[in-house]
């Protein structure tokens, strides 16, 4: 089972309203909050566990969660209001937040509303985004990932639980960068995972090229570092218990976009889902991931971001959804040998005793299958006519050789 925890708000989206120009649809969102709902419509346990206003907004929080079959067992009820966060979207643009967080019930989650103990089945605790810049549940959340991090108990199943955090930044929300670090890369070093995208490696580690500041951050404790790179996929570096690193990258399904609310969510929650799924999720297990293994989980994660770029808001698939995604088969054979070929180059074998990657998928194509049929037709269109001319001149020459 896994617990996801922080921030739980509601996202006003702009929208047109028919003759009255343009409004505001609340939407239920908040990054760990996508993340569960992305968790729970996969078919895997998962509880939330953050504080809740009694307002008509919480109300329709803790409904959607009810809905996708997240546990409402660790939720604190409180009487301040829902957080808001106003969402502007443009075309081809990262959406844009104004948050109104002061006195919110989500952000007022304190050491004190923690429970004693977490259910025996936890096996994986979730983390990061906005929550880790407010007070007091910054100060709450880091209390609970430090305690159940270092915990060793037979009813915890392998021991402590994983942790995975994702930041999530919004540099807005971050009064003091500097501070800021200093505690991220706390929450970095009691981390099993660490879940980042390449724009938030940018805003951290500017002087840094990607792979340096991959490299930096799983110097820092966690097993497993992810980086999502947007339509480049994404790429993961796991440290193995001999000290050997290996890496691995899966590409994204190429679909159309409609926007991006809840992609990293989504590719979090998938990622998290196939461990479980699959009987992995536990230190050991993490430790002993083969390399086919990574891709698969990845390229799930990536299949599953895909399909929610497809809607509008936050709106994670289901595990039918993703298991029967079609991949459009748009490169050539080559191509996609290539592709593949490319992809166990990545995955570098970290020992000889290293199992090398066979995924089970091939990698997506990046372009839409629409394209190569258009090519044809269109070469095929154009080869008439030209065939046509070579035949008229053909003629005239000719008549031209019978007159000379």
């Amino acid at each position: 089972m896994i617990i996801c925890c922080g921030e739980a708000l509601i996202d006003m989206v702009r929208a047109p309203v028919p003759k009255l120009g343009e409004g505001f649809l609340p939407l239920a969102g908040g990054s760990p909050y996508n993340t569960a709902i992305a968790i729970g419509r996969l078919g895997v346990p998962v509880k939330f566990l953050g504080r809740f206003s009694r307002d008509f907004f919480g109300e329709i929080l803790v409904k959607r969660l009810r809905d996708n079959h997240v546990g409402e067992e660790l939720l604190i009820r409180g009487n301040q209001n829902s957080t808001l966060a106003f969402v502007k979207l443009e075309k081809g643009k990262e959406p844009q937040y104004v948050f109104y967080t002061e006195g919110t019930a989500d952000r007022s989650l304190s050491v004190a509303d923690l429970p004693p103990k977490l259910p025996a089945d936890t096996r994986c605790i979730l983390f990061g985004s906005i929550s880790m810049t407010m007070e007091p549940i910054a100060s709450a959340i880091e209390a609970l990932i430090l305690r159940e991090g270092t915990r060793k108990s037979a009813d915890q199943m392998d021991g402590a639980p994983i942790i995975s955090f994702d930041p999530n930044i919004r540099p807005f929300m971050i009064k003091d960068k500097n501070a800021y670090i200093e505690r991220f890369e706390k929450w970095i070093a009691a981390s099993t995972i660490t879940k980042i995208s390449a724009g938030d490696f940018e805003f951290i580690y500017p002087k840094l090229t990607l792979e340096q500041a991959l490299q930096k951050t799983l110097a820092m404790g966690p097993r497993l570092v992810i980086a999502t790179l947007g339509v480049k996929g994404a790429l993961a570096l796991i440290r193995r218990n001999d000290g050997n690193v290996s890496r691995v990258s899966a590409p994204v399904v190429d679909l159309p976009v409609a926007d991006t609310i809840g992609a990293g969510d989504t590719f979090h929650g998938a990622f998290l889902s196939w461990l479980e799924l699959k009987g992995k999720m536990s230190r050991s297990a993490l430790a002993g991931l083969s390399e086919a293994d990574l891709y698969n989980a990845l390229y799930f994660a990536n299949k599953a971001a895909s399909i929610v770029c497809t809607r509008h808001g936050a709106e994670p698939p289901t595990r039918r959804e993703v298991d029967n995604l079609k991949i459009p088969a748009a490169k050539s054979e080559a191509s996609a040998k290539t592709a593949a070929a490319k992809a166990k180059t990545a995955a570098k074998p970290s020992s000889k005793s290293a199992e090398k990657p066979k995924p089970a998928v091939k990698p997506a194509a990046s372009k839409s299958p629409a394209k190569p049929d258009a090519s044809k037709a269109t070469a095929k269109a154009a080869a008439k006519p030209a065939a046509k001319a070579a035949a008229k001149a053909s003629k005239s020459a000719e008549k031209t050789s019978k007159k000379k």
